[in-house]
């Protein structure tokens, strides 16, 4: 009877805390305040492309597309980066007010930047660059404790660099570059900042006051401030040396307990499993990229059961994973965890990662660090990769393949071109493009890739990739760059013509390998027909196969100098100068001397005829 009555209490006391949850989340109108937030800022905003397409008479805004929320379903993230909007951004964002990561960059949005974003005390991430934001820096964006990343570079913001900004000790990364801001400028205390291309500041961009690092010591006012405090010195030394001892009388009773747990559970034989070394239980370290215990994806992929296998390659095995929310994940278990670096390292590169959004790339959703291990958690990909789904029945059609192709070189243009810092892939191929509920194509991996500086222009280490998609300058000197990138992606378009990988091409013909000089050969013969999938069998554009080979072959032109960047690759496949590019290869291909340098047919001929090498073809690919 007792125990009724306590559940009963219990019982009462939840459902007392859900009516007054959901009323306090309610305007007078019984309308959610982050959903009329949330639909304030979609109105005031113009939407060509219908990426918002919430609904205002939901009442759960956790379910919309472009939304984050944390589990106890609160809005934490709103991501709408190179979406075409325009508008303004309604100044009631700031009812969201648990809202964790602002990104809306490479848009068109204009107008003045809300002060009332300083009113989200929750805030961590703010990206609003490559827009057309006017006015001044909000100085109440100083009013953000937990910001830690603010972009607002390539605007045309004017003013002066409010001078509060310099008190904000938590922030890693401050770019206001490349706006119509005017001096002088405070010193700025983030761990790196930008704020070159500010004409009025910059003149040259040589002067002291433009960029770079800054580390300052503490201020005058804290010395000051603790010699005053000097005569009220003895009480506050008692109360802290009573508060140390008492949290040291705690600590000693934990230890105890602690010990008396393990002697119990060693004494009755039943097996007990801890994370080694995990420094937080779960934690949210930048806007929606959350922290994992080890033991939780372990749980998860059924103890990395090899059932759950997705598929192998050289950074490690990526595993189906159930969360216990239910939540389908893909858990990339890397290899050699133990040395890819410091945690720290590894935790700054992730969070930096994990600010390349876009539609065409895969979203990380969270990490694991401990002692010995590193994974990587991201979305799972329903429809597997474009490499699986080119072998499996029934084949992908022609409209599709050329959907996935338009795709994924718009994921490599951000990565090359609107992503800061820029990111090199290294390693593009039918197996790294993933395949979401709608068959849209996804960059994946880019994450493991080295992340390149603005001021660098290649990256110099041991070559890595997939034999058949290397290309010639990166095999010979290890120097990759984006044109590495772009000789991959050529290769991935005569993959999704023919359904076949790389190295199969030459099999086919009896040609070693030689894959490039046989397309080329096919090409001027115009027997296309050869190339295509023969699963397709007839229900193909002809002129658009002609078309996509074109571009291929201009992506996998032998001097990387030749070959075009990734944006003139995605107008060249949206039928935009295609015609120009194609004739200018053609002249250089007709001037190019072969005397003293070997053909691209030759150097793949020579790897395909090792054998081993097929074989080391997926490890390759591994860390970077």
């Amino acid at each position: 009877m007792e125990t009724r009555s306590i559940n009963g209490v219990f019982g009462f006391l939840i459902l007392f805390s859900f009516f007054f949850y959901s009323n306090a989340m309610l305007t007078p109108a019984g309308v959610n305040y982050e959903v009329q937030a949330l639909m304030e800022i979609k109105n005031s905003l113009h939407d060509p492309h219908n990426v918002l397409n919430w609904d205002e008479s939901s009442v759960d805004p956790c379910s919309w597309n472009m939304i984050t929320c944390s589990s106890d379903k609160f809005v934490t993230g709103l991501a709408s980066p190179s979406q075409s909007l325009s508008g303004k951004i309604s100044p009631f964002i700031h009812n969201l007010t648990h809202l964790e990561l602002l990104l809306l960059q490479s848009n068109n949005i204009s107008g003045l930047i809300p002060t009332e974003l300083g009113m989200l005390q929750k805030l961590k991430t703010i990206d609003l660059s490559d827009n057309q934001f006017t006015g001044q820096i909000p100085p109440s964006l100083a009013q953000l404790k937990s910001l830690q990343y603010l972009r607002l570079n390539n605007n045309s913001l004017s003013g002066a660099v409010p001078l509060e900004l310099s008190n904000m000790t938590q922030l890693t990364l401050l770019d206001l570059s490349f706006n119509n801001l005017s001096g002088p400028v405070p010193r700025l205390l983030a761990k790196t900042f930008n704020i070159m291309g500010n004409p009025i500041i910059c003149a040259t961009g040589k002067e002291l006051e433009c960029n770079g690092t800054t580390s300052m010591p503490l201020p005058l006012i804290t010395l000051n401030n603790s010699q005053n405090a000097q005569p009220f010195g003895r009480p506050k030394s008692h109360k802290v040396a009573l508060a140390f001892g008492t949290s040291l009388g705690c600590i000693c009773l934990l230890i105890i307990g602690f010990g008396f747990f393990l002697w119990w559970r060693q004494k009755h034989n039943k097996q007990i499993f801890f994370d080694t070394n995990e420094q937080h239980h779960e934690q949210v370290c930048l806007g929606n990229l959350r922290r994992f215990q080890f033991r939780e994806l372990q749980a998860a992929t059924h103890n990395f059961s090899n059932k759950n296998i997705l598929g192998k390659g050289g950074f490690g095995n990526v595993y189906k994973g159930c969360l216990h929310d239910g939540t389908i994940v893909a858990v990339k278990r890397l290899k050699d965890g133990n040395a890819i670096g410091g945690d720290r390292q590894f935790q700054t590169e992730v969070e930096l990662i994990s600010l390349a959004v876009h539609r065409n790339l895969l979203r990380l959703y969270g990490f694991c660090m401990t002692p010995t291990e590193r994974l990587l958690v991201y979305p799972y990909m329903s429809n597997g990769s474009v490499a699986s789904r080119l072998k499996a029945k029934p084949p992908l059609d022609w409209s599709t393949r050329k959907r996935i192709a338009l795709g994924a070189a718009r994921g490599l243009l951000y990565l090359h071109e609107q992503c800061d810092p820029k990111i090199i892939h290294r390693d593009v191929k039918a197996a790294n493009i993933l395949l979401d509920d709608y068959c849209e194509a996804v960059v994946g991996d880019f994450g493991l890739a080295k992340l390149l500086d603005h001021r660098d222009s290649h990256v110099t280490t041991a070559v890595r990739g997939t034999v058949g998609h290397i290309a010639p300058e990166y095999l010979s000197t290890g120097q990759s760059s984006d044109k590495t990138d772009v000789f991959g992606f050529g290769i991935l378009l005569l993959e999704l013509i023919s359904g076949q990988r790389a190295l199969e091409f030459g099999k086919a013909a009896n040609q070693k390998g030689a894959m490039l000089d046989w397309v080329k050969k096919i090409h001027q013969e115009k027997k296309l027909d050869l190339l295509v999938n023969k699963d397709l069998k007839d229900n193909y554009d002809r002129i658009e196969v002609e078309e996509m080979v074109q571009v291929a072959l201009i992506c996998t032109q032998y001097h990387p100098s030749q070959r075009p960047k990734m944006s003139e690759v995605v107008r060249m496949l949206e039928g935009d100068g295609l015609a120009e590019k194609w004739e200018a290869s053609q002249k250089a291909e007709s001037t190019r001397c072969r005397a003293n340098e070997f053909s691209s047919s030759e150097r793949y001929s020579d790897l395909t005829d090792d054998s081993s090498l097929l074989v080391q073809a997926m490890e390759l690919s591994g860390p970077r």
